[in-house]
Formats: C-alpha cells, sequence, structure tokens
C-alpha cells in the first residue's frame, strides 16, 4: 500500500457567510519539505492553513494530514501551529507560558526541562525566561510563539508569517534552524510576504484572490515565467505586490 502524502488538500472552498476565502484549491506535499504560501494580505493563506492545521473546516473539499481527515482533535499532538497573533498569557511569565504547553502536550520530567531550555536558546530568549509577558516586545512576544510551536518536536510544523517583527540577524538563525528541522524530517508550512524568505523555501504556492495561481521551486517558477527574482514571478501569475 503506498505511503500516503503528508499533506492532501483536495478541492478546497471556503466561505465566511457570503464571502469566498477560497476556491477550489488542491495542493499536494508528498514528503518533508519547507512549503511556503506566498501572497499579500488577505489573499487567502491563513485561512488554508488554519485548515491543514486543523482549527477549520473547508465548506467543500477535504484536508488530509499525516494520512488523516481534517480536522481531528487526536493531530494536536504531531502538529505545531504558530498563528499570526501570539496566544500568550501576558501575566505569567515566559517559563510558565511554556510549562502550560508544554503539559497540553504530555512532556513532562527531565523531557520538559530539556526542551524548554532548547528552544529558548534557539529563539534567543533564555536570558528572558522569568520576566513576564506583558514586559516583552512583539518581536519577543513572535520568538516565545515559535518555540511553544516547536516544543513537542512536530511531524508538521505550520508556522503563519513567523517572522513579523523579528530583526534581520534572527530571522536568519531561525530560517537555518527551520532548514535543519526540514532535513531532519520535519514537514513545514510557511506563509510569508517577504521575497526574499520566499526563496527560501523548497517549494512555494503563489495565492491571490483566494486562488492558488501557481505552484513550483523557486526556480521552476522563475524559469517559467521568465523572471530574474520571485517577485517577478509572482507579478506575472497575476499577484498584486505583496
Amino acid at each position: 500500500m503506498p505511503t500516503p502524502p503528508l499533506i492532501q488538500v483536495q478541492d478546497v472552498s471556503k466561505q465566511f457567510g457570503d464571502k469566498v476565502v477560497l476556491e477550489h484549491i488542491t495542493l499536494t506535499l508528498p514528503s518533508a519539505q519547507i512549503f511556503g504560501l506566498l501572497g499579500p494580505s488577505g489573499s487567502g493563506k491563513t485561512t488554508l492553513v488554519r485548515m491543514i492545521a486543523g482549527i477549520d473546516a473547508p465548506t467543500s473539499g477535504s484536508v488530509d494530514v499525516l494520512g488523516q481527515r481534517m480536522p481531528q482533535l487526536a493531530m494536536l499532538s504531531r502538529i505545531g501551529y504558530m498563528a499570526q497573533s501570539d496566544a500568550l498569557y501576558a501575566e505569567l511569565t515566559a517559563q510558565e507560558n511554556l510549562e502550560f504547553f508544554a503539559s497540553l502536550y504530555g512532556l513532562s520530567g527531565a523531557k520538559r526541562k530539556q526542551r524548554i531550555q532548547d528552544v529558548m536558546e534557539l529563539v534567543d530568549l533564555s536570558a528572558h525566561v522569568k520576566k513576564q509577558i506583558h514586559h516583552f516586545s512583539g518581536g519577543m512576544k513572535r520568538r516565545l510563539s515559535l518555540a511553544i510551536s516547536l516544543l513537542h518536536e512536530p511531524q508538521l510544523l505550520i508556522l503563519d508569517e513567523p517572522t513579523v517583527g523579528i530583526d534581520p540577524v534572527l530571522r536568519k538563525s531561525i530560517w537555518e534552524e527551520l532548514t535543519h528541522l526540514s532535513k531532519q524530517g520535519t514537514a513545514i508550512v510557511v506563509t510569508t510576504h517577504v521575497m526574499d524568505e520566499a526563496e527560501k523555501c523548497d517549494v512555494l504556492g503563489m495565492i491571490r484572490g483566494g486562488r492558488l495561481t501557481a505552484v513550483g521551486t523557486p526556480t521552476e517558477l522563475k524559469q517559467a515565467t521568465g523572471s530574474a527574482t520571485i517577485e517577478e514571478a509572482f507579478l506575472s501569475y497575476g499577484g498584486a505586490r505583496a
């Protein structure tokens, strides 16, 4: 029996009332890689990744992740999700937030302690672990949200605009870690409107007005449109400037 693809989105549409947000999206991610969704605000990126994460259900069509039909509560332990808005408890310290989410993921004892240490080092927040979240800057909150999404070493990591408000040096180190995780077998879906981040993805989906306009490697998309840059390719496929 063939191994199912990591992610299979089949003819998915999504409506909120009369507003159509996604139209007939079909997408397959066969194996662990970094898949980027590139598009401007309001293009449908967040809605699509929320359905892959199992937070929303499609109006029509189907989403399967790791061989399971979504949404499914049991899949939460296998997926790491970082939303655009930080889901943190402002009156708690970073350590207390991490302990809380670690317990939800079933981490305990020495394993929990080690994972908290590891992810805080990755996002360069080890010195702030005892600080309450309401004292954090916006960029620090983004970094802590990323750390939380990585705590349980998920098979699938879904990141919605993960580097907004993060300085260029740390952004570079985060992308290096994402590349490392991918090579170790973690599937990563990331939304972005930053062109140099799009170039770092193994495969790129261009989304505009709720429709997937193109899918391919950055090199393939540039070659297909005769473009020198991903931005030129995106505009060639009918995109507005992200």
